[in-house]
């Protein structure tokens, strides 16, 4: 007996690919997230913050306030915010680099495991073909 309504057409759409592929996706991007937050938090502002804080004369940037208004924890997520879309920026950069070095080794490769032989054969092919268009068009 097929089953139909509502809990067939749920289950039709939790079996589809692309739904499987998302979950993956969310999953390892949750990871990813920890990695990058990591990254962030514990070495890139810390590099670039500790100068700057201790030139203010603030000890921590999430403390500044002025009459109940943090405006010390809106810049710390305006700085991690940028501070992220920079590292994401140069990971994707790195990525798309060695992707076209990938590409290009795939191609040099590629061209030199072809057969000589196949490729004087085309020659001569391409050669005789040109040579009997060029008769006929005496």
């Amino acid at each position: 007996m097929a089953r139909s309504g509502f809990l067939a057409d749920f289950q039709k759409f939790l079996m589809r690919g692309n739904v499987i592929d998302l979950a993956v996706a969310v999953i390892i991007g949750s990871a990813f997230n920890q990695i990058v937050t990591s990254l962030v938090e514990d070495i890139i502002t810390p590099v670039i913050l500790n100068p700057a804080l201790q030139a203010a004369k603030v000890d921590n940037l999430q403390s500044l306030n002025f009459n109940g208004i943090k405006y010390g924890v809106f810049l710390a997520a305006i700085i991690n915010f940028i501070v992220i879309a920079f590292s994401i920026f140069l990971l994707i950069r790195a990525f798309e680099k060695a992707k076209k070095r990938f590409q290009h080794q795939e191609a040099v490769s590629e061209a030199e495991a072809a057969d000589p032989v196949v490729l004087s054969q085309e020659r001569l092919t391409g050669a005789i073909e040109r040579l009997t268009s060029s008769l006929e068009s005496r």
